[in-house]
């Protein structure tokens, strides 16, 4: 079987599955409490991984996500509310119309989101370390003034009148495309060259890598996908307050993938997961939540500061087992010959050996 026709036969399986757990969800057969966590560590995830992707695999210190998960979810609000529902209405008005106007209203928020990455990536990412850091987390809080004084978006009192999508299938997709993106730019020739910025810039440029030019890539990419993680916000509660893409909400995604561990997708899936159900499960304990929540990060960090699965690859050995599976009839062929050849070479490096010793032994009775 071809491995595009593989490919296709998983997505179909996934889309599958998620259609039967959305009509799952919207059965009322689970609380709604527990669906709306669910749903939060669905649009945590995707943050998360795409931040990753910078910070993890890249190795830059970026901690202005919210800003760009911002641009994408007032981009998208704003296209909702003044054109998807004439655009819905023109198309029947039911689901397919819906359907067509809630996918170009996430095209929108992750273009927006990448146009203004290319915009901040192009001047920043020049800059290393702290003042990487300084620079991303300075537009994160240009971004909450602007938003505060654009009437057209609310301002300081917020946007109302989104179009409410609570729909688990449309959650989860975009988190799933997220770790498939994300996943395949890793594992491939450009993956490699972020990977190399990371460990070592100057070897990098050295081999004649573009350092900047893929980093610019990697930030543009990155902040797209953080848009469209502020598309699911903004259409999930119908709502947003400029207060939700302040600073502190940038810190809540890093700690995710430091969590996590950084440089490992299903750590920041688990990082997500856990920082957005652990503050809810502790709700209990009233005014003691935020100390004990922040005690437990804190314990992590010291026990294991790499992260939960920061020196782990969960898929390594599968992958192995995959890739011996999948060698084909010429490669057998080829590693055959090579072992020919290298035996080949072998003996008549030992009868040369051999020839010399005769010699030196002859000399020597002379």
């Amino acid at each position: 079987m071809s491995r595009t026709a593989r490919n296709l036969i998983y997505a179909v399986i996934m889309l599958g599955i998620l259609f039967a757990l959305d009509f799952v969800f919207k059965g009322n057969m689970i609380s709604p409490y527990f669906v709306r966590i669910m749903m939060l560590s669905g649009i945590a995830i995707t943050l998360a991984v795409s931040l990753n992707l910078i910070n993890g695999f890249t190795g830059q210190f970026s901690i202005g996500h919210a800003g760009f998960m911002a641009v994408g979810a007032y981009s998208s609000a704003y296209f909702s509310v003044n054109y998807g529902a004439t655009l819905a209405e023109s198309l029947g008005g039911g689901m397919p119309g819906w359907v067509v106007s809630l996918l170009l209203a996430t095209l929108v928020g992750a273009l927006a989101a990448a146009i203004a990455g290319l915009v901040v990536g192009v001047p920043s990412l020049r800059l290393k370390g702290d003042y990487l850091a300084i620079v991303t987390l300075g537009f994160g809080q240009i971004i909450v003034v602007l938003i505060n004084n654009i009437e057209s978006v609310g301002g300081a009192r917020g946007y109302s009148g989104i179009p409410i999508v609570k729909s688990f299938f449309w959650i989860f997709l975009i988190a799933v495309v997220t770790i498939v993106v994300v996943y395949n730019i890793v594992n491939s020739a450009f993956g490699r060259a972020l990977i190399s910025i990371r460990e070592d810039e100057l070897a990098a440029e050295a081999m004649g890598i573009n350092t900047t030019r893929y980093k610019v890539l990697a930030f543009v990419i990155s902040s797209a996908m953080a848009g469209a993680g502020g598309v699911l916000l903004a259409h999930f509660d119908g709502y947003l307050n400029p207060k939700s893409f302040e600073f502190i909400r940038s810190f809540e995604i890093l700690i995710m993938i430091i969590l996590g561990g950084l440089g490992s997708i299903v750590g920041s899936i688990l990082g997500a997961i856990l920082l957005t159900v652990l503050p809810e499960a502790l709700r209990g304990f009233a005014e003691y939540r935020m100390v004990i929540y922040s005690l437990l990060l804190i314990i992590l960090m010291i026990t294991r500061p790499q992260g939960l699965l920061g020196n782990a690859d969960p898929f390594k050995g599968w992958r192995a087992r995959r890739q011996n599976k999948t060698r084909t009839e010429a490669e057998e062929i080829t590693a055959e010959d090579t072992r020919d050849i290298n035996e080949g070479v072998d003996k008549a490096t030992l009868g040369e050996r051999q020839r010399d010793t005769s010699l030196g032994k002859g000399d020597a009775s002379k």
